[in-house]
């Protein structure tokens, strides 16, 4: 739907204004939504690291341990994240956290009642709870910059498709109706003084006949 505007030179120096806003902003916003997307991208692969690292740990554990299938040793406990700082970058003019501190401990346990192996598994089992925190927090920042990304997108897209055409539109419709009217004027001023010109044609036949007329009485 056209959007309505006065056919004037008020309204059309308030749309070339306009314009002139819209393409002064388009390339910034076209500036941010690509390094967004390109930040965004960083983020996703950086989620899918640690995804891929917990997954890694994961299968480590069940090919070199092996014997956590057997319910007589508990391991349960043994490793607990008890404190996670995060901090806030900016990118963009978007926020996003970032993980500055994690905080693991390891409940004690004795060496005399506990297997060889639990040494090493307490130091995967560490590893994976601080890739598990740092997984949740990428995912965050993945999330975060991909809400700015469609936010700066659907901007652009407003200003390039609906904003700049219609405003481009709403110009050249005052320019022709203006120039029209102009045409119209000069058109208008021709005829009156085509009516003058003859006007005033026609009272100087009628004072030349008027003479004529006088000085044939004269001769008479």
């Amino acid at each position: 739907m056209a959007t309505k505007v006065s056919l004037n030179k008020s309204s059309l120096n308030k749309e070339k204004a306009s314009l002139k806003t819209f393409n002064r902003y388009l390339p910034a916003l076209e500036l941010k939504r690509q390094q967004l997307m390109a930040e965004r991208k960083k983020a996703e692969i950086a989620l899918t690291e640690a995804r891929e690292r917990i997954e890694q740990i994961e299968k480590d554990i069940a090919a070199q341990l092996p014997m956590l299938a057997c319910e007589d040793i508990n391991v349960d406990g043994l490793v607990t994240v008890t404190n996670v700082v995060l901090g806030e970058q900016n990118i963009v003019g978007t926020s996003v956290p970032v993980l500055e501190k994690i905080e693991v401990v390891v409940k004690p346990y004795s060496y005399l009642t506990k297997p060889h192996w639990v040494d090493f598994l307490v130091e995967k089992l560490k590893e994976m709870a601080e890739l598990h925190v740092e997984s949740q927090v990428r995912e965050l920042r993945y999330q975060e910059i991909s809400a700015a990304t469609r936010t700066t997108s659907q901007r652009v897209n407003l200003f390039s498709k609906v904003l700049i055409p219609q405003t481009k539109k709403n110009i050249a419709r005052i320019k022709i109706f203006l120039s029209d009217q102009d045409r119209a004027g000069v058109v208008n001023a021709k005829i009156s003084k085509s009516k003058m010109d003859a006007a005033e044609a026609l009272q100087a036949r009628e004072r030349e006949a008027g003479k004529v007329a006088n000085a044939a009485q004269g001769r008479d």
